[in-house]
């Protein structure tokens, strides 16, 4: 089998050893063609090349937005074309998106599992979220966070630019100091989906999966009932005080995640549609990648949109 394997050397923590490990494994039984990036986006544009190149298999190698990028260009690839079966191994610092998947964490573990299940045929077709805002649209695997949770990526975005690694660290440093400089307590949201609409939200998140995100090896789990193979689910936080909202917090820490109903909160479950709106500009990030400030942003659920080794 042809297979195109998108290296993105500035999304990876892999050793050079460890790559040309995994490298010569694939090499192994597939017909390999290996390309680094060297611009952002630049997966998305060899993606969405790949089924006009011949290609049937697209594995990349870096992490959750490497992943979104090359997700959006398997989508957006002529329709009329076959698209490339896609298989993910981790090489970023969260790799929510593989750990969803139950592929494990490390890359060249991960390579052999993935391997494996090319021989035996394994796979399975996962749904999608899409989210239109006026501007653009794009495809998410995991997440779309409004509020909070893109402040805290735009501001790790801003330290990686300083020279500091995005670790679980920093994520959860800056999370902590955006919570207590009262950067969260701004209800301008508005969340709507399922004939259900909530004003006054200071924080929102809609999700295509479970967990949201990981603290190192802790899954955070604000919609535990949201599947792949499901709808889009939602999280709206409807109340900012410190002890409320880290009581929300750390409930979402247990092993079954946040009830789907609580104080000071609110859930959707298998939703085809949300929307999102807010008073003024406010940050918004889908699958860990801020993308600016909107107003409003539309996601639907596409189901069976890809097809996953695994």
């Amino acid at each position: 089998m042809r297979a195109l394997f998108v290296v993105n050397p500035k999304a990876t923590t892999t050793t050079s050893r460890s790559h040309e490990v995994i490298e010569g494994a694939l090499r192994s039984e597939l017909d390999l063609t290996t390309v680094v990036t060297t611009h952002r986006d630049h997966a998305r544009e060899l993606a969405c090349s790949a089924a006009e190149q011949g290609y049937g298999l697209v594995i990349s190698l870096g992490g959750d937005g490497t992943v979104n990028e090359v997700v959006n260009g398997l989508l957006e690839a002529p329709s009329h074309l076959p698209r490339p079966r896609y298989a993910v191994l981790p090489g970023g610092s969260a790799n929510v998106f593989i750990r969803s998947l139950g592929v494990p964490g490390e890359p060249v573990e991960a390579t052999g599992t993935i391997l494996r299940a090319l021989r035996e045929g394994s796979e399975r077709e996962i749904g999608l979220g899409r989210v239109d805002d006026g501007m653009a649209g794009r495809y998410f695997t995991f997440c779309a966070g409004f509020g909070w949770d893109a402040d805290v990526v735009q501001r790790v975005e801003d330290e990686r630019g300083n020279g500091r690694r995005a670790t679980p660290a920093l994520y959860a440093e800056v999370a902590m100091k955006l919570f207590f400089q009262g950067d969260i307590r701004d209800p301008s949201l508005t969340v709507s989906g399922g004939g259900t609409s909530r004003d006054n939200v200071y924080f929102a998140l809609v999700t295509n999966t479970s967990p949201w995100t990981y603290a190192g090896s802790l899954p955070l789990q604000p919609t535990p009932a949201s599947r792949f193979e499901l709808g889009l689910d939602a999280f709206a936080l409807t109340h900012s005080s410190t002890a409320v909202t880290g009581w929300i917090l750390s409930q979402m820490f247990f092993p079954k995640g946040l009830p789907a109903e609580g104080e000071g909160y609110l859930t959707w479950h298998d939703e085809e549609a949300l929307t999102i709106t807010s008073g003024h500009p406010r940050a918004f990030q889908i699958d860990g990648e801020y993308l600016g400030d909107r107003e409003q942003v539309n996601c639907r659920s596409l189901p069976k949109a890809l097809r996953i080794i695994c």
